[in-house]
C-alpha cells in the first residue's frame, strides 16, 4: 500500500520565539517527520506541551542558548516508536537520526545542523567527512536515508545570490562543496534541486537585515538528500519563504512510498536513547 509522507525541515533560530509558529505550521501541515533546527533550549526551557506535541514521538536534544536539533515523528503514519540515536560524531547537540520501518526497507531520517565554520572551519570539514562516512553506511538495498537541516554550505554558486556571491567565503569553499558532493555520492539526491533545476531564486536562508527575505536575497542552507529509491518517488519538495520570523525558511519534501512492513523487513526493538550527559538533554516523550 502506497502512503504520503511528508518531511519538513525548519531551523527556527530559537524554539522559544517561534514556538507558536512551529504550532502552526504543524496544524497546518501535519509532517509525518518534523526536523528542527538551532532550537538554542534545553528541555527546562521548554514547556510541556511543546516537548509533548500531541500525536508525535518527540525528541528534543539541545543546550540552552546554543544549536540544538530536534525530531519528531507523526503517530499516525508510524504508531511504533522510531529508534532515535545521535551517531557518535555528533557534538554540541547537532544531529539525531530517526529510524523506522517502510515497505521492506528501513528509512532512517536526520535532523542536522552543520557548523557554521567561522569560528572553527577544521571542525566543519571534520562534521562534513564523518557525515560522508554516515552516508555511505547506507548504500544497500534495504536502507533508505534521508539528511535534512541546516546545512550551511550552499552547493553552487546558483545557490547563492549573486549579490551575495563572494569567492572563497565561508559556506561558498570548494573544499565544503567536493564534500557535499562526496555525500550525494552515496546514492543521495538533492530532491528541491531535482524539481527546480534551472531556478537561480531557490533560496532558503537570508540575512536578517535589509529586507533580504523580503526581496529574496539569500542563500541555500537547507536540503532534503534522499537516497535515490526514496527521491524517485518524491512528488514534490518547496521552500515556504513567507513562513515564520526565523532567518530560514522551512523545505517540506513529499513523497510516495510503500507504508505497510513485510515480513522481509523486521526492524529490530527501538532502544532507550543514552542518558545524556550532565548538562546536556537528549530526550524521547
Amino acid at each position: 500500500m502506497l502512503g504520503v509522507v511528508k518531511i519538513a525541515t525548519w531551523n527556527v533560530n530559537g524554539i522559544r520565539a517561534r514556538q507558536t509558529q512551529v504550532q502552526e505550521f504543524i496544524d497546518r501541515e501535519q509532517p509525518d517527520f518534523l526536523c528542527l533546527q538551532e532550537i538554542k533550549a534545553s528541555l527546562d526551557q521548554l514547556p510541556v506541551w511543546l516537548c509533548e506535541l500531541e500525536g508525535y514521538w518527540c525528541y528534543w536534544h539541545g543546550g540552552k542558548g546554543y544549536s540544538g536539533v530536534a525530531l519528531h515523528v507523526r503517530r499516525a503514519t508510524f504508531p511504533e516508536r522510531p529508534r532515535f540515536e545521535h551517531p557518535e560524531f555528533d557534538f554540541e547537540h547537532r544531529i539525531v537520526t530517526a529510524t523506522v520501518p517502510l515497505g521492506d526497507a528501513t528509512l532512517t531520517v536526520a535532523s542536522i545542523y552543520v557548523p557554521n565554520g567561522g569560528k572553527d572551519l577544521p571542525g566543519k570539514i571534520r562534521f562534513l567527512e564523518s557525515m560522508d562516512a554516515y552516508a555511505a553506511q547506507f548504500e544497500k538495498p534495504d536502507r533508505r536515508l534521508v539528511l535534512c537541516g541546516d546545512l550551511n554550505v550552499a552547493l553552487t554558486d546558483m545557490d547563492v545570490h549573486p549579490k551575495e556571491r563572494r569567492p572563497n567565503i565561508i559556506g561558498q569553499r570548494p573544499d565544503e562543496r567536493a564534500l557535499m558532493n562526496r555525500i550525494l555520492g552515496h546514492g543521495l539526491v538533492d530532491v528541491h534541486r531535482r524539481f527546480e533545476p534551472d531556478n537561480a531564486d531557490l533560496f532558503t536562508w537570508w540575512a536578517p537585515w535589509r529586507n533580504m527575505k523580503q526581496r529574496n536575497i539569500g542563500w541555500r542552507l537547507d536540503y532534503v538528500f534522499a537516497s535515490e529509491a526514496l527521491a524517485e518517488r518524491a512528488t514534490s519538495c518547496v521552500v515556504q519563504r513567507e513562513v515564520g520570523t526565523s532567518d530560514h525558511g522551512p523545505v517540506v519534501a513529499v513523497f510516495d512510498v510503500p507504508l505497510v512492513m513485510t515480513a522481509s523487513a523486521p526492524v529490530e526493538a527501538p532502544k532507550e536513547p543514552d542518558a545524556p550527559e550532565p548538562g546536556t538533554t537528549g530526550r524521547l516523550f
